[in-house]
């Protein structure tokens, strides 16, 4: 009877030493020990990849708010095109609608969409609705990452109260929150994931030594730990907003050129060869990143009194960008004595970029929208993006095939698919005098005959 009382207190001890053990270790040792799980929030083009790459070491939880994502994936399905059957092998992940599956995870990583309203204001709608599913099932001593791309302050103004309010919880005394911005180019087979350096802060000093421990396990090309959330949130929205201005320019140059009968694109050519200028060329401006994060910069500096007149002004230029090509096309069609009712021009592409399948703020649709304002008739034609998609957002039908007798031809998305097309391709799918706008510059200096237009 002693002995058996003695090994109760013995076992008693020791679980409680083991315990306090347990709680001793970071939560990133804990994940690594898989007593803790990650759920990632959004698997969409960031999310996915992520989620995959963490479970390849941990236990994983990809939560979506779409049933048919889910299932979808569930089949090793990317809905975005992107991620390869293959890449879903070996994987230790469950996907899921279902909010239940993800209360007993530990750490959040949000990565939902960040998009702009009519008005082009911030939406911020997809962020707190991850932000209060979090709420739901958050527990203390859990953690928070927020990948979707925001102005600075954000994720403590908007995100965090959201957290307490729904969970009761107190911010950094009983949860620890990190920002971690996302820097996947969609359609890039070389710059992937685990090969982009990661900027990672935390809302405290310990919070960053875990959050940069976690990501650098799975990140090979190294972590930059940033001093506080608003700057890794600032570093972001700027990388974004640089390469808008700088793509404004060209495309003002382009105008600017155009006027000139000059080639903007053999300007870029011979201006490159000086080692300190930056390539950078004239096109449509769309997607979810380059054409959406300066209007968040915006919002924000307007919030706080502030006109940034550079930003805006970038913005404008490649917001017009659009309509200005469609009205190039109207006038070679009126050059060409066509009668603009009866016209008829064919758009190669619709996607937002070349080689992927994502239409979101795809710029397409303003040039679309301008021809057909004018009783234009308009094919849109594109190997990868979903039909169903384009029409449900954009209201438009993609053409199954390419047909004929087009008077004018738009060359809008440098798809892998119309790199190669000869000259007596378009002629043939042309009538007598049609045109090609090579948006891109795919064709310069190829066509002989047909007249030829590029930006």
């Amino acid at each position: 009877m002693i002995v058996k009382v003695i090994d109760i207190f013995c076992f008693m001890y020791f679980n409680r030493y083991f315990c306090a053990l347990i709680n001793q270790m970071g939560i990133f040792s804990q994940i690594q020990n898989k007593e803790k799980s990650i759920a990632i929030i959004g698997l969409g083009y960031v999310g996915l990849p992520l989620a995959l790459e963490f479970a390849k070491k941990y236990k994983v939880v990809g939560f979506d708010i779409n049933p048919k994502r889910v299932e979808m994936l569930k089949r090793k399905e990317d809905p975005s095109k992107e991620v390869e059957p293959s890449e879903f092998d070996g994987c230790d992940i469950t996907f899921s609608h279902n909010l239940d599956d993800i209360k007993d995870c530990s750490f959040y990583v949000v990565a939902v969409p960040t998009p702009i309203d009519e008005g082009k204001n911030p939406d911020l709608k997809p962020l707190i609705g991850a932000s209060r599913t979090v709420g739901k099932v958050i527990s203390k001593g859990d953690y928070v990452v927020f990948e979707s791309t925001v102005y600075p302050g954000c994720t403590e103004e908007d995100c965090v109260p959201v957290i307490e309010h729904e969970s009761g919880l107190t911010f950094n005394s009983d949860f620890k929150v990190g920002y971690s911005p996302e820097r996947i180019n969609p359609g890039d087979k070389v710059n992937t994931l685990t090969k982009i350096l990661k900027i990672v802060s935390g809302s405290d000093k310990e919070s960053l030594e875990e959050i940069a421990d976690l990501y650098g396990s799975i990140i090979t090309a190294g972590i930059h730990k940033a001093p506080t959330l608003k700057v890794a949130e600032a570093a972001k929205i700027i990388e974004n907003t640089q390469r808008d201005l700088n793509i404004s320019l060209m495309n003002e140059l382009s105008l600017i050129f155009d006027k000139m009968n000059i080639n903007t694109y053999d300007v870029i050519e011979a201006a490159g060869t000086k080692w300190n200028f930056l390539k950078f060329s004239p096109g449509l401006v769309g997607g979810h990143c380059i054409g959406v994060d300066p209007y968040y910069l915006t919002y924000k500096a307007t919030e706080l009194g502030l006109h940034p007149r550079v930003i805006a002004a970038g913005r404008f230029t490649n917001d017009m960008m659009g309509a200005h090509i469609a009205k190039v096309a109207l006038k070679k069609l009126i050059a060409n004595d066509k009668i603009i009712k009866n016209s008829k021009i064919l758009i190669m592409g619709a996607t937002f970029k070349e080689d992927v399948a994502d239409i979101r703020n795809s710029k397409i649709v303003d040039i679309v929208k301008e021809l057909k304002s004018y009783s234009i008739n308009v094919d849109v034609v594109d190997p990868r993006a979903d039909a169903e998609e384009v029409f449900e957002e954009y209201g438009f039908h993609i053409s199954p095939q390419i047909g004929t007798q087009y008077d004018g031809i738009i060359i809008a998305v440098s798809h892998q698919e119309y790199k190669n097309l000869s000259e007596d391709y378009f002629k043939n799918i042309g009538t007598s005098n049609t045109f090609v706008l090579d948006l891109k510059g795919i064709y310069r200096d190829q066509f002989k005959s047909l007249e030829y237009w590029s930006l």
